[in-house]
């Protein structure tokens, strides 16, 4: 018997090119009348058509860039400012995964006496007001669909998250044509996202037979097209195949979430501040070796999702799959070491504690690590490609 397992996912997922021309006409029709949109500098020429739909029906929509770095703490403050000045009553989270992740906790936090210090954690939010619609322009962090945001924490130096049924959007449109302008790093740098997140989804202690089919298919669908979209940023089937991919991720962070790359990810991202996909990408190969052990055939189930042939044996084909992690990430322009990251030696040892602090990421990793098995991990991927 598996154990009970809770979906949480948009009233309204649109999925399909050109599908973003229905927003304007979807929050009309559900009455919303003070719009803000919240997006980053490169992605203002894709929103102003939406601005002029939203005016066309005599909505103002108001437009607010985040920064192009990861979301923070005092960038939330700014923002929620910025909403309570123009009275929203619907909040659009208009660009990548740090976009999304905004807009979600200024849509649950604008007209909450809560502040973002009381919701840091799992369930801790009271309520959303504010209807939240969501439009990624990246295949990657699956925000648009799952329950989760996450922040850099200045004071920690430490990316902290809010998991909550209140920050699943009211609707997603996940149109890939928004995606078509991305740069080839990024694109790279997403798409790995997205891959771990399918990965340690399957290969998880709460995996589940549901989210096993969204992870799997995620896997293959980003195995096969991510180097080709890295390659060649307007091949719209690979594109469109990407988007699907992170969705898929991302329909699986609510019921199981990700274990040790993200936790020992985290560290890279708040100190150094190496892009997230980059952070999961290096350590990837590294968690999947030192996980291996406990549980070699659902490896071997990635493994062959990743494309490969199959060994004599599970623990032959998962090692198969390593390899061509590797490639993927070759294939596409990632550093394969910590050391190419310009991360010294000598900060190893204060990333594993840090990275040990990330409990809720690291209960859900299949082998339990230790302070000393993160470290070695660090250390490896440090020193090996």
């Amino acid at each position: 018997m598996e154990r009970s397992v809770t979906l949480r996912q948009p009233q309204k997922l649109v999925f399909g090119n050109g599908c973003s021309e229905q927003v304007a006409e979807d929050l009309s029709c559900l009455g919303c009348s003070r719009v803000l949109i919240v997006t980053s500098e490169p992605i203002v020429p894709l929103v102003m058509p939406l601005v002029e739909q939203f005016k066309n029906k005599g909505i103002p929509a108001n437009v607010w860039q985040a920064g192009d770095r990861e979301p923070t703490i005092e960038m939330l403050e700014e923002g929620l400012e910025t909403c309570r000045k123009v009275r929203a009553d619907a909040v659009i989270g208009f660009g990548g995964g740090s976009v999304l992740d905004l807009a979600k906790l200024m849509a649950a936090l604008c007209d909450s006496e809560q502040s973002i210090m009381d919701v840091l954690g799992i369930d801790k939010l009271n309520s959303r007001g504010v209807t939240l619609a969501c439009l990624p322009t990246t295949a990657g962090t699956g925000s648009e669909v799952s329950p989760n945001a996450i922040l850099f924490d200045s004071l920690d130096q430490l990316k902290k998250g809010v998991v909550s049924r209140h920050l699943v959007a009211d609707a997603a449109y996940i149109d890939s044509l928004l995606t078509h302008t991305v740069p080839a790093s990024v694109t790279a740098a997403t798409g790995m996202d997205a891959l771990v997140h399918c990965i340690e989804a399957y290969a998880n202690r709460f995996a589940h037979s549901i989210t096993d089919h969204y992870a799997l298919e995620g896997i293959r669908l980003i195995a096969a097209n991510l180097a080709i979209a890295y390659k060649n940023g307007l091949d719209a089937e690979a594109r469109e195949k990407l988007s699907l991919g992170s969705m898929y991720g991302g329909l699986c962070l609510g019921p199981v979430n990700t274990g040790a790359v993200h936790a020992l990810a985290y560290p890279l991202g708040g100190k150094y501040h190496i892009p997230h996909g980059v952070s999961n990408a290096v350590l990837l190969q590294h968690v999947m070796h030192f996980n291996l052990q406990a549980a070699p055939e659902r490896y071997a189930g990635i493994a062959e999702a990743l494309g490969a042939e199959k060994g004599r044996d599970d623990r032959e084909t998962a090692q198969r799959g390593l390899a061509l992690v590797r490639e993927l990430s070759d294939q596409c322009g990632i550093p394969s070491k910590l050391s190419e990251l310009n991360i010294p030696y000598e900060d190893l040892e204060a990333m594993a504690e840090s990275a040990m602090t990330v409990t809720r990421l690291l209960k859900n990793n299949l082998r339990e690590i230790t302070y000393k098995d993160a470290l070695a991990i660090y250390r490896s991927a440090w020193k090996n490609g």
